[in-house]
């Protein structure tokens, strides 16, 4: 816990350099998917994101603030150090490791509602994406299915656009994900920096 807490607490510090006041932040908070868990994180999609808005010449900074091992509980629980700075768009992804180890989905939604409302509250005017999650249904059809449908209530009941699966097209794919299975490689990665941007891209 100790070694988990000191990590959590170099990662924000590194997060909270990464802001800039010349450009819009863009805040992607999320677990090990957005973090690049097991990659360069110059090959996670945030930074894939990031080299497509340079290409574009567009005035935006991104901002991983992904962590691994994190759920929904943890992310509300560190979200007051982001709000220290200004956010344009904020994508919200966490929850995979909720529902990997089958917790209490009404406080799944209800951490991830709370999180929303911290973000709108610092930022009347942030544009909210939520990437949809999705898991096996290792305990059960209807446990993964409730799962599934958090995301599109978040998005409707808070005005949020909604970007269906964020692993679309990686998942369960062993030529996109590394040996376990779980998290993607580099070219997972870039899948999902596509699926991203065909959201982000419309909002921007």
């Amino acid at each position: 816990m100790k070694i988990r807490f000191q990590l959590m607490i170099l990662s924000l510090g590194v997060v909270l350099m990464s802001f800039t006041t010349g450009s819009r932040n863009i805040v992607f908070f999320g677990d090990s998917l957005t973090a690049g868990y097991g990659i360069d994180v110059s090959k996670a999609y945030p930074a894939l994101i990031q080299k497509k808005l340079n290409e574009l010449e567009q005035n935006y900074k991104v901002v991983n603030a992904g962590l691994s091992g994190e759920t929904t509980a943890g992310g509300l629980r560190r979200i007051d150090w982001l709000l220290r700075s200004p956010i344009d768009v904020f994508v919200l992804g966490l929850g995979s490791n909720d529902g990997l180890r089958g917790l209490d989905l009404e406080d799944t939604q209800v951490n991830l509602q709370q999180i929303i409302d911290k973000v709108k509250e610092e930022n009347p005017d942030v544009k909210l994406l939520i990437a949809g999650m999705q898991i096996p249904p290792n305990l059960g059809e209807d446990y993964s299915n409730k799962f599934r449908e958090i995301y599109t209530r978040l998005a409707e009941s808070n005005n949020a656009i909604l970007i269906p699966f964020l692993l679309e097209g990686v998942a369960g794919e062993p030529d996109l994900n590394m040996q376990d299975g779980i998290h993607p490689n580099p070219d997972g990665h870039e899948i999902i920096a596509n699926t991203v941007w065909e959201t982000l891209e419309s909002v921007l």
